[in-house]
Formats: structure tokens, sequence, C-alpha cells
């Protein structure tokens, strides 16, 4: 899709990444509530360490979308699937465990100790977020009037 004029030497953003900004934003906000809402409320079980895991891989993806929101979504699922799976093994070296034992908060960034389904967690979940926006993007661009 073409930019839009230049404006002090930088090509201006394209209509529509304003939009995709904000929705990323109000997505953090509600997916990072989920996420304290499972780590401090419902019973540490499989299923919430799952759930917690595919919810930190959804914000990774919509932290990328923020700061990068003309970043097509192939792009940005891969860029988020990478920042999960580097903090994951980034788990083997003991440092988050020590850090999270100092400064609890820290756990809720780099988790505590490493775990191989979370690779895989991490990757579905980046996956199906990309796919979703994706698909929401080409709707909205087939739709008269819309710009991005």
């Amino acid at each position: 899709m073409a930019e839009g004029p230049a404006l002090n030497g930088r090509p201006a953003a394209r209509p529509g990444s304003a939009a995709r900004r904000v929705w990323a934003a109000v997505g953090i906000v509600v997916v990072v509530a989920a996420g304290l809402f499972v780590h401090t409320q419902l019973p540490d079980t499989a299923a919430t360490d799952i759930a917690g895991d595919a919810l930190y891989a959804v914000v990774a993806y919509l932290a990328v979308v923020f700061i990068a929101p003309r970043l097509a979504s192939r792009w940005a699922g891969l860029i988020a699937a990478g920042w999960c799976v580097a903090v994951e093994l980034f788990q083997l070296t003991g440092l988050p465990l020590a850090w999270g034992a100092a400064f609890s908060p820290i756990m809720l960034v780099l988790g505590t100790v490493f775990d191989a389904r979370d690779l895989v967690i991490y990757v579905v979940a980046v996956a199906v977020v990309a796919a979703g926006d994706r698909l929401l993007r080409a709707r909205r661009r087939r739709r008269p009037g819309a710009t991005d």
C-alpha cells in the first residue's frame, strides 16, 4: 500500500496505522488484566499455566504491533515469537529465577524456570493472534472507503 505524502522528510504514517496502534494498546490492557487474573485468582494448574503462557505471547504480539503498527502481521508474529523463545531460553541461565526471588514482579516478564512446553504454546498463540490480525486487516481493507 502506498504511503502518504512526506512530512519533514519522512513518509506520513499509513492511514489506519494509528487505529491499529490504539487497538493494540487496548488489547494490551485487556490481555494483561486477564493474565493477572489468571495468575492471582485461579488455582495453579497446568491449564492456568498454559493460559498464562498464551496470554504472555499475545501481549508480546500486541506490543510489537503497538511499537510498529505498519508492520505486516507475519513480521510482528516472528518478532513476538522470537522474543518469547528468547525469554524462555534465558530461563536456562537461572537469572530470571534469582532476580524474581529478589523482585517478584520480574517473574511476570521473564518467568522463572525453563519448560519446553512453553515454546510450543508461545508459537501457537502468536500464530493464532497473527492470523486473526491478518484476517481483520484484510477485511478492513476490503470495506468501501477503508484506508488500511
